[in-house]
């Protein structure tokens, strides 16, 4: 995933580059300068609707989409096929990618964890277990840091398995005294691509399961909706 966030952020220099060498403008605009704020630093950690998949990729995720209208400076993290249980790939579930991408960093000023899709097939308890352990160790490690945990994705209607994630993540999220947002009560997402109804067939890919670049804005406008609404969308300070 190392590989993942770095070609983001590349990204984001070189079109930034790109537009002023265009322009011969002497000098980029200082967002501390202008508005008296720095933009917050953010971190978000999830799975692949996080950090990309084939044919979508990292800066036109939801996560990336999200960081754009609110004017955060975004660290994206995670890596496909992860959860706090599933391992995917790499052998490392969230415990281990926010060790090894975002643990030693600088506290940020938000950080988003957002997953669960791919622990269905796990103990519920486990799964919460681990997000216990995870977001406790976020807040010792950065108590200034404002922290949410975004409850699973899904591709339409969600499986039976996936509410019961769902739950034990809020749960844990209480006991914390973290935030909650909750995509699966507020059905984001509805329907089937596969039946052809309610609005995935819109905004996810064939597989059924993950969102098209159109599906990522879609969920990133339900997610800046949620973030405001909780105080959690504004720059935090100079």
């Amino acid at each position: 995933m190392r590989r993942v966030v770095s070609t983001a952020v590349v990204t984001v220099l070189v079109l930034g580059a790109g537009a002023a060498s265009a322009v011969r403008a002497p000098a980029l605009r200082d967002p501390v300068r202008d508005t008296g704020h720095r933009p917050p630093v953010v971190f978000v950690l999830g799975d692949s609707y996080t950090v990309g998949t084939r044919g979508v990729r990292p800066e036109q995720t939801y996560a990336a989409e999200t960081a754009r209208r609110l004017g955060w400076q975004p660290i994206l993290a995670g890596h496909a096929g992860t959860g706090f249980v599933n391992t995917g790939m790499t052998g490392r579930g969230f415990g281990g990618l926010f060790e090894e991408q975002l643990g030693w960093r600088p506290a940020p000023d938000l950080m988003v964890i957002a997953g669960g899709h791919n622990d269905v097939w796990y103990p519920p308890g486990l799964v919460e277990r681990n997000a216990r352990r995870l977001l406790a160790k976020i807040r010792k490690r950065w108590p200034r840091t404002r922290v949410v945990l975004v409850g699973p994705l899904w591709g339409g209607d969600p499986w039976p398995a996936a509410l019961v994630v769902r739950d034990v993540l809020n749960e844990a999220a209480d006991e914390q005294r973290v935030p909650f947002i909750d995509p699966l009560r507020e059905r984001w997402i509805t329907g089937s691509v596969r039946t052809r109804t309610g609005n995935a067939p819109h905004y996810i890919l064939p597989d059924g399961t993950h969102p098209t670049v159109t599906g990522s804005r879609y969920i990133a406008t339900r997610l800046v909706a949620e973030l405001k609404r909780r105080g959690l969308a504004a720059y935090q300070g100079p």
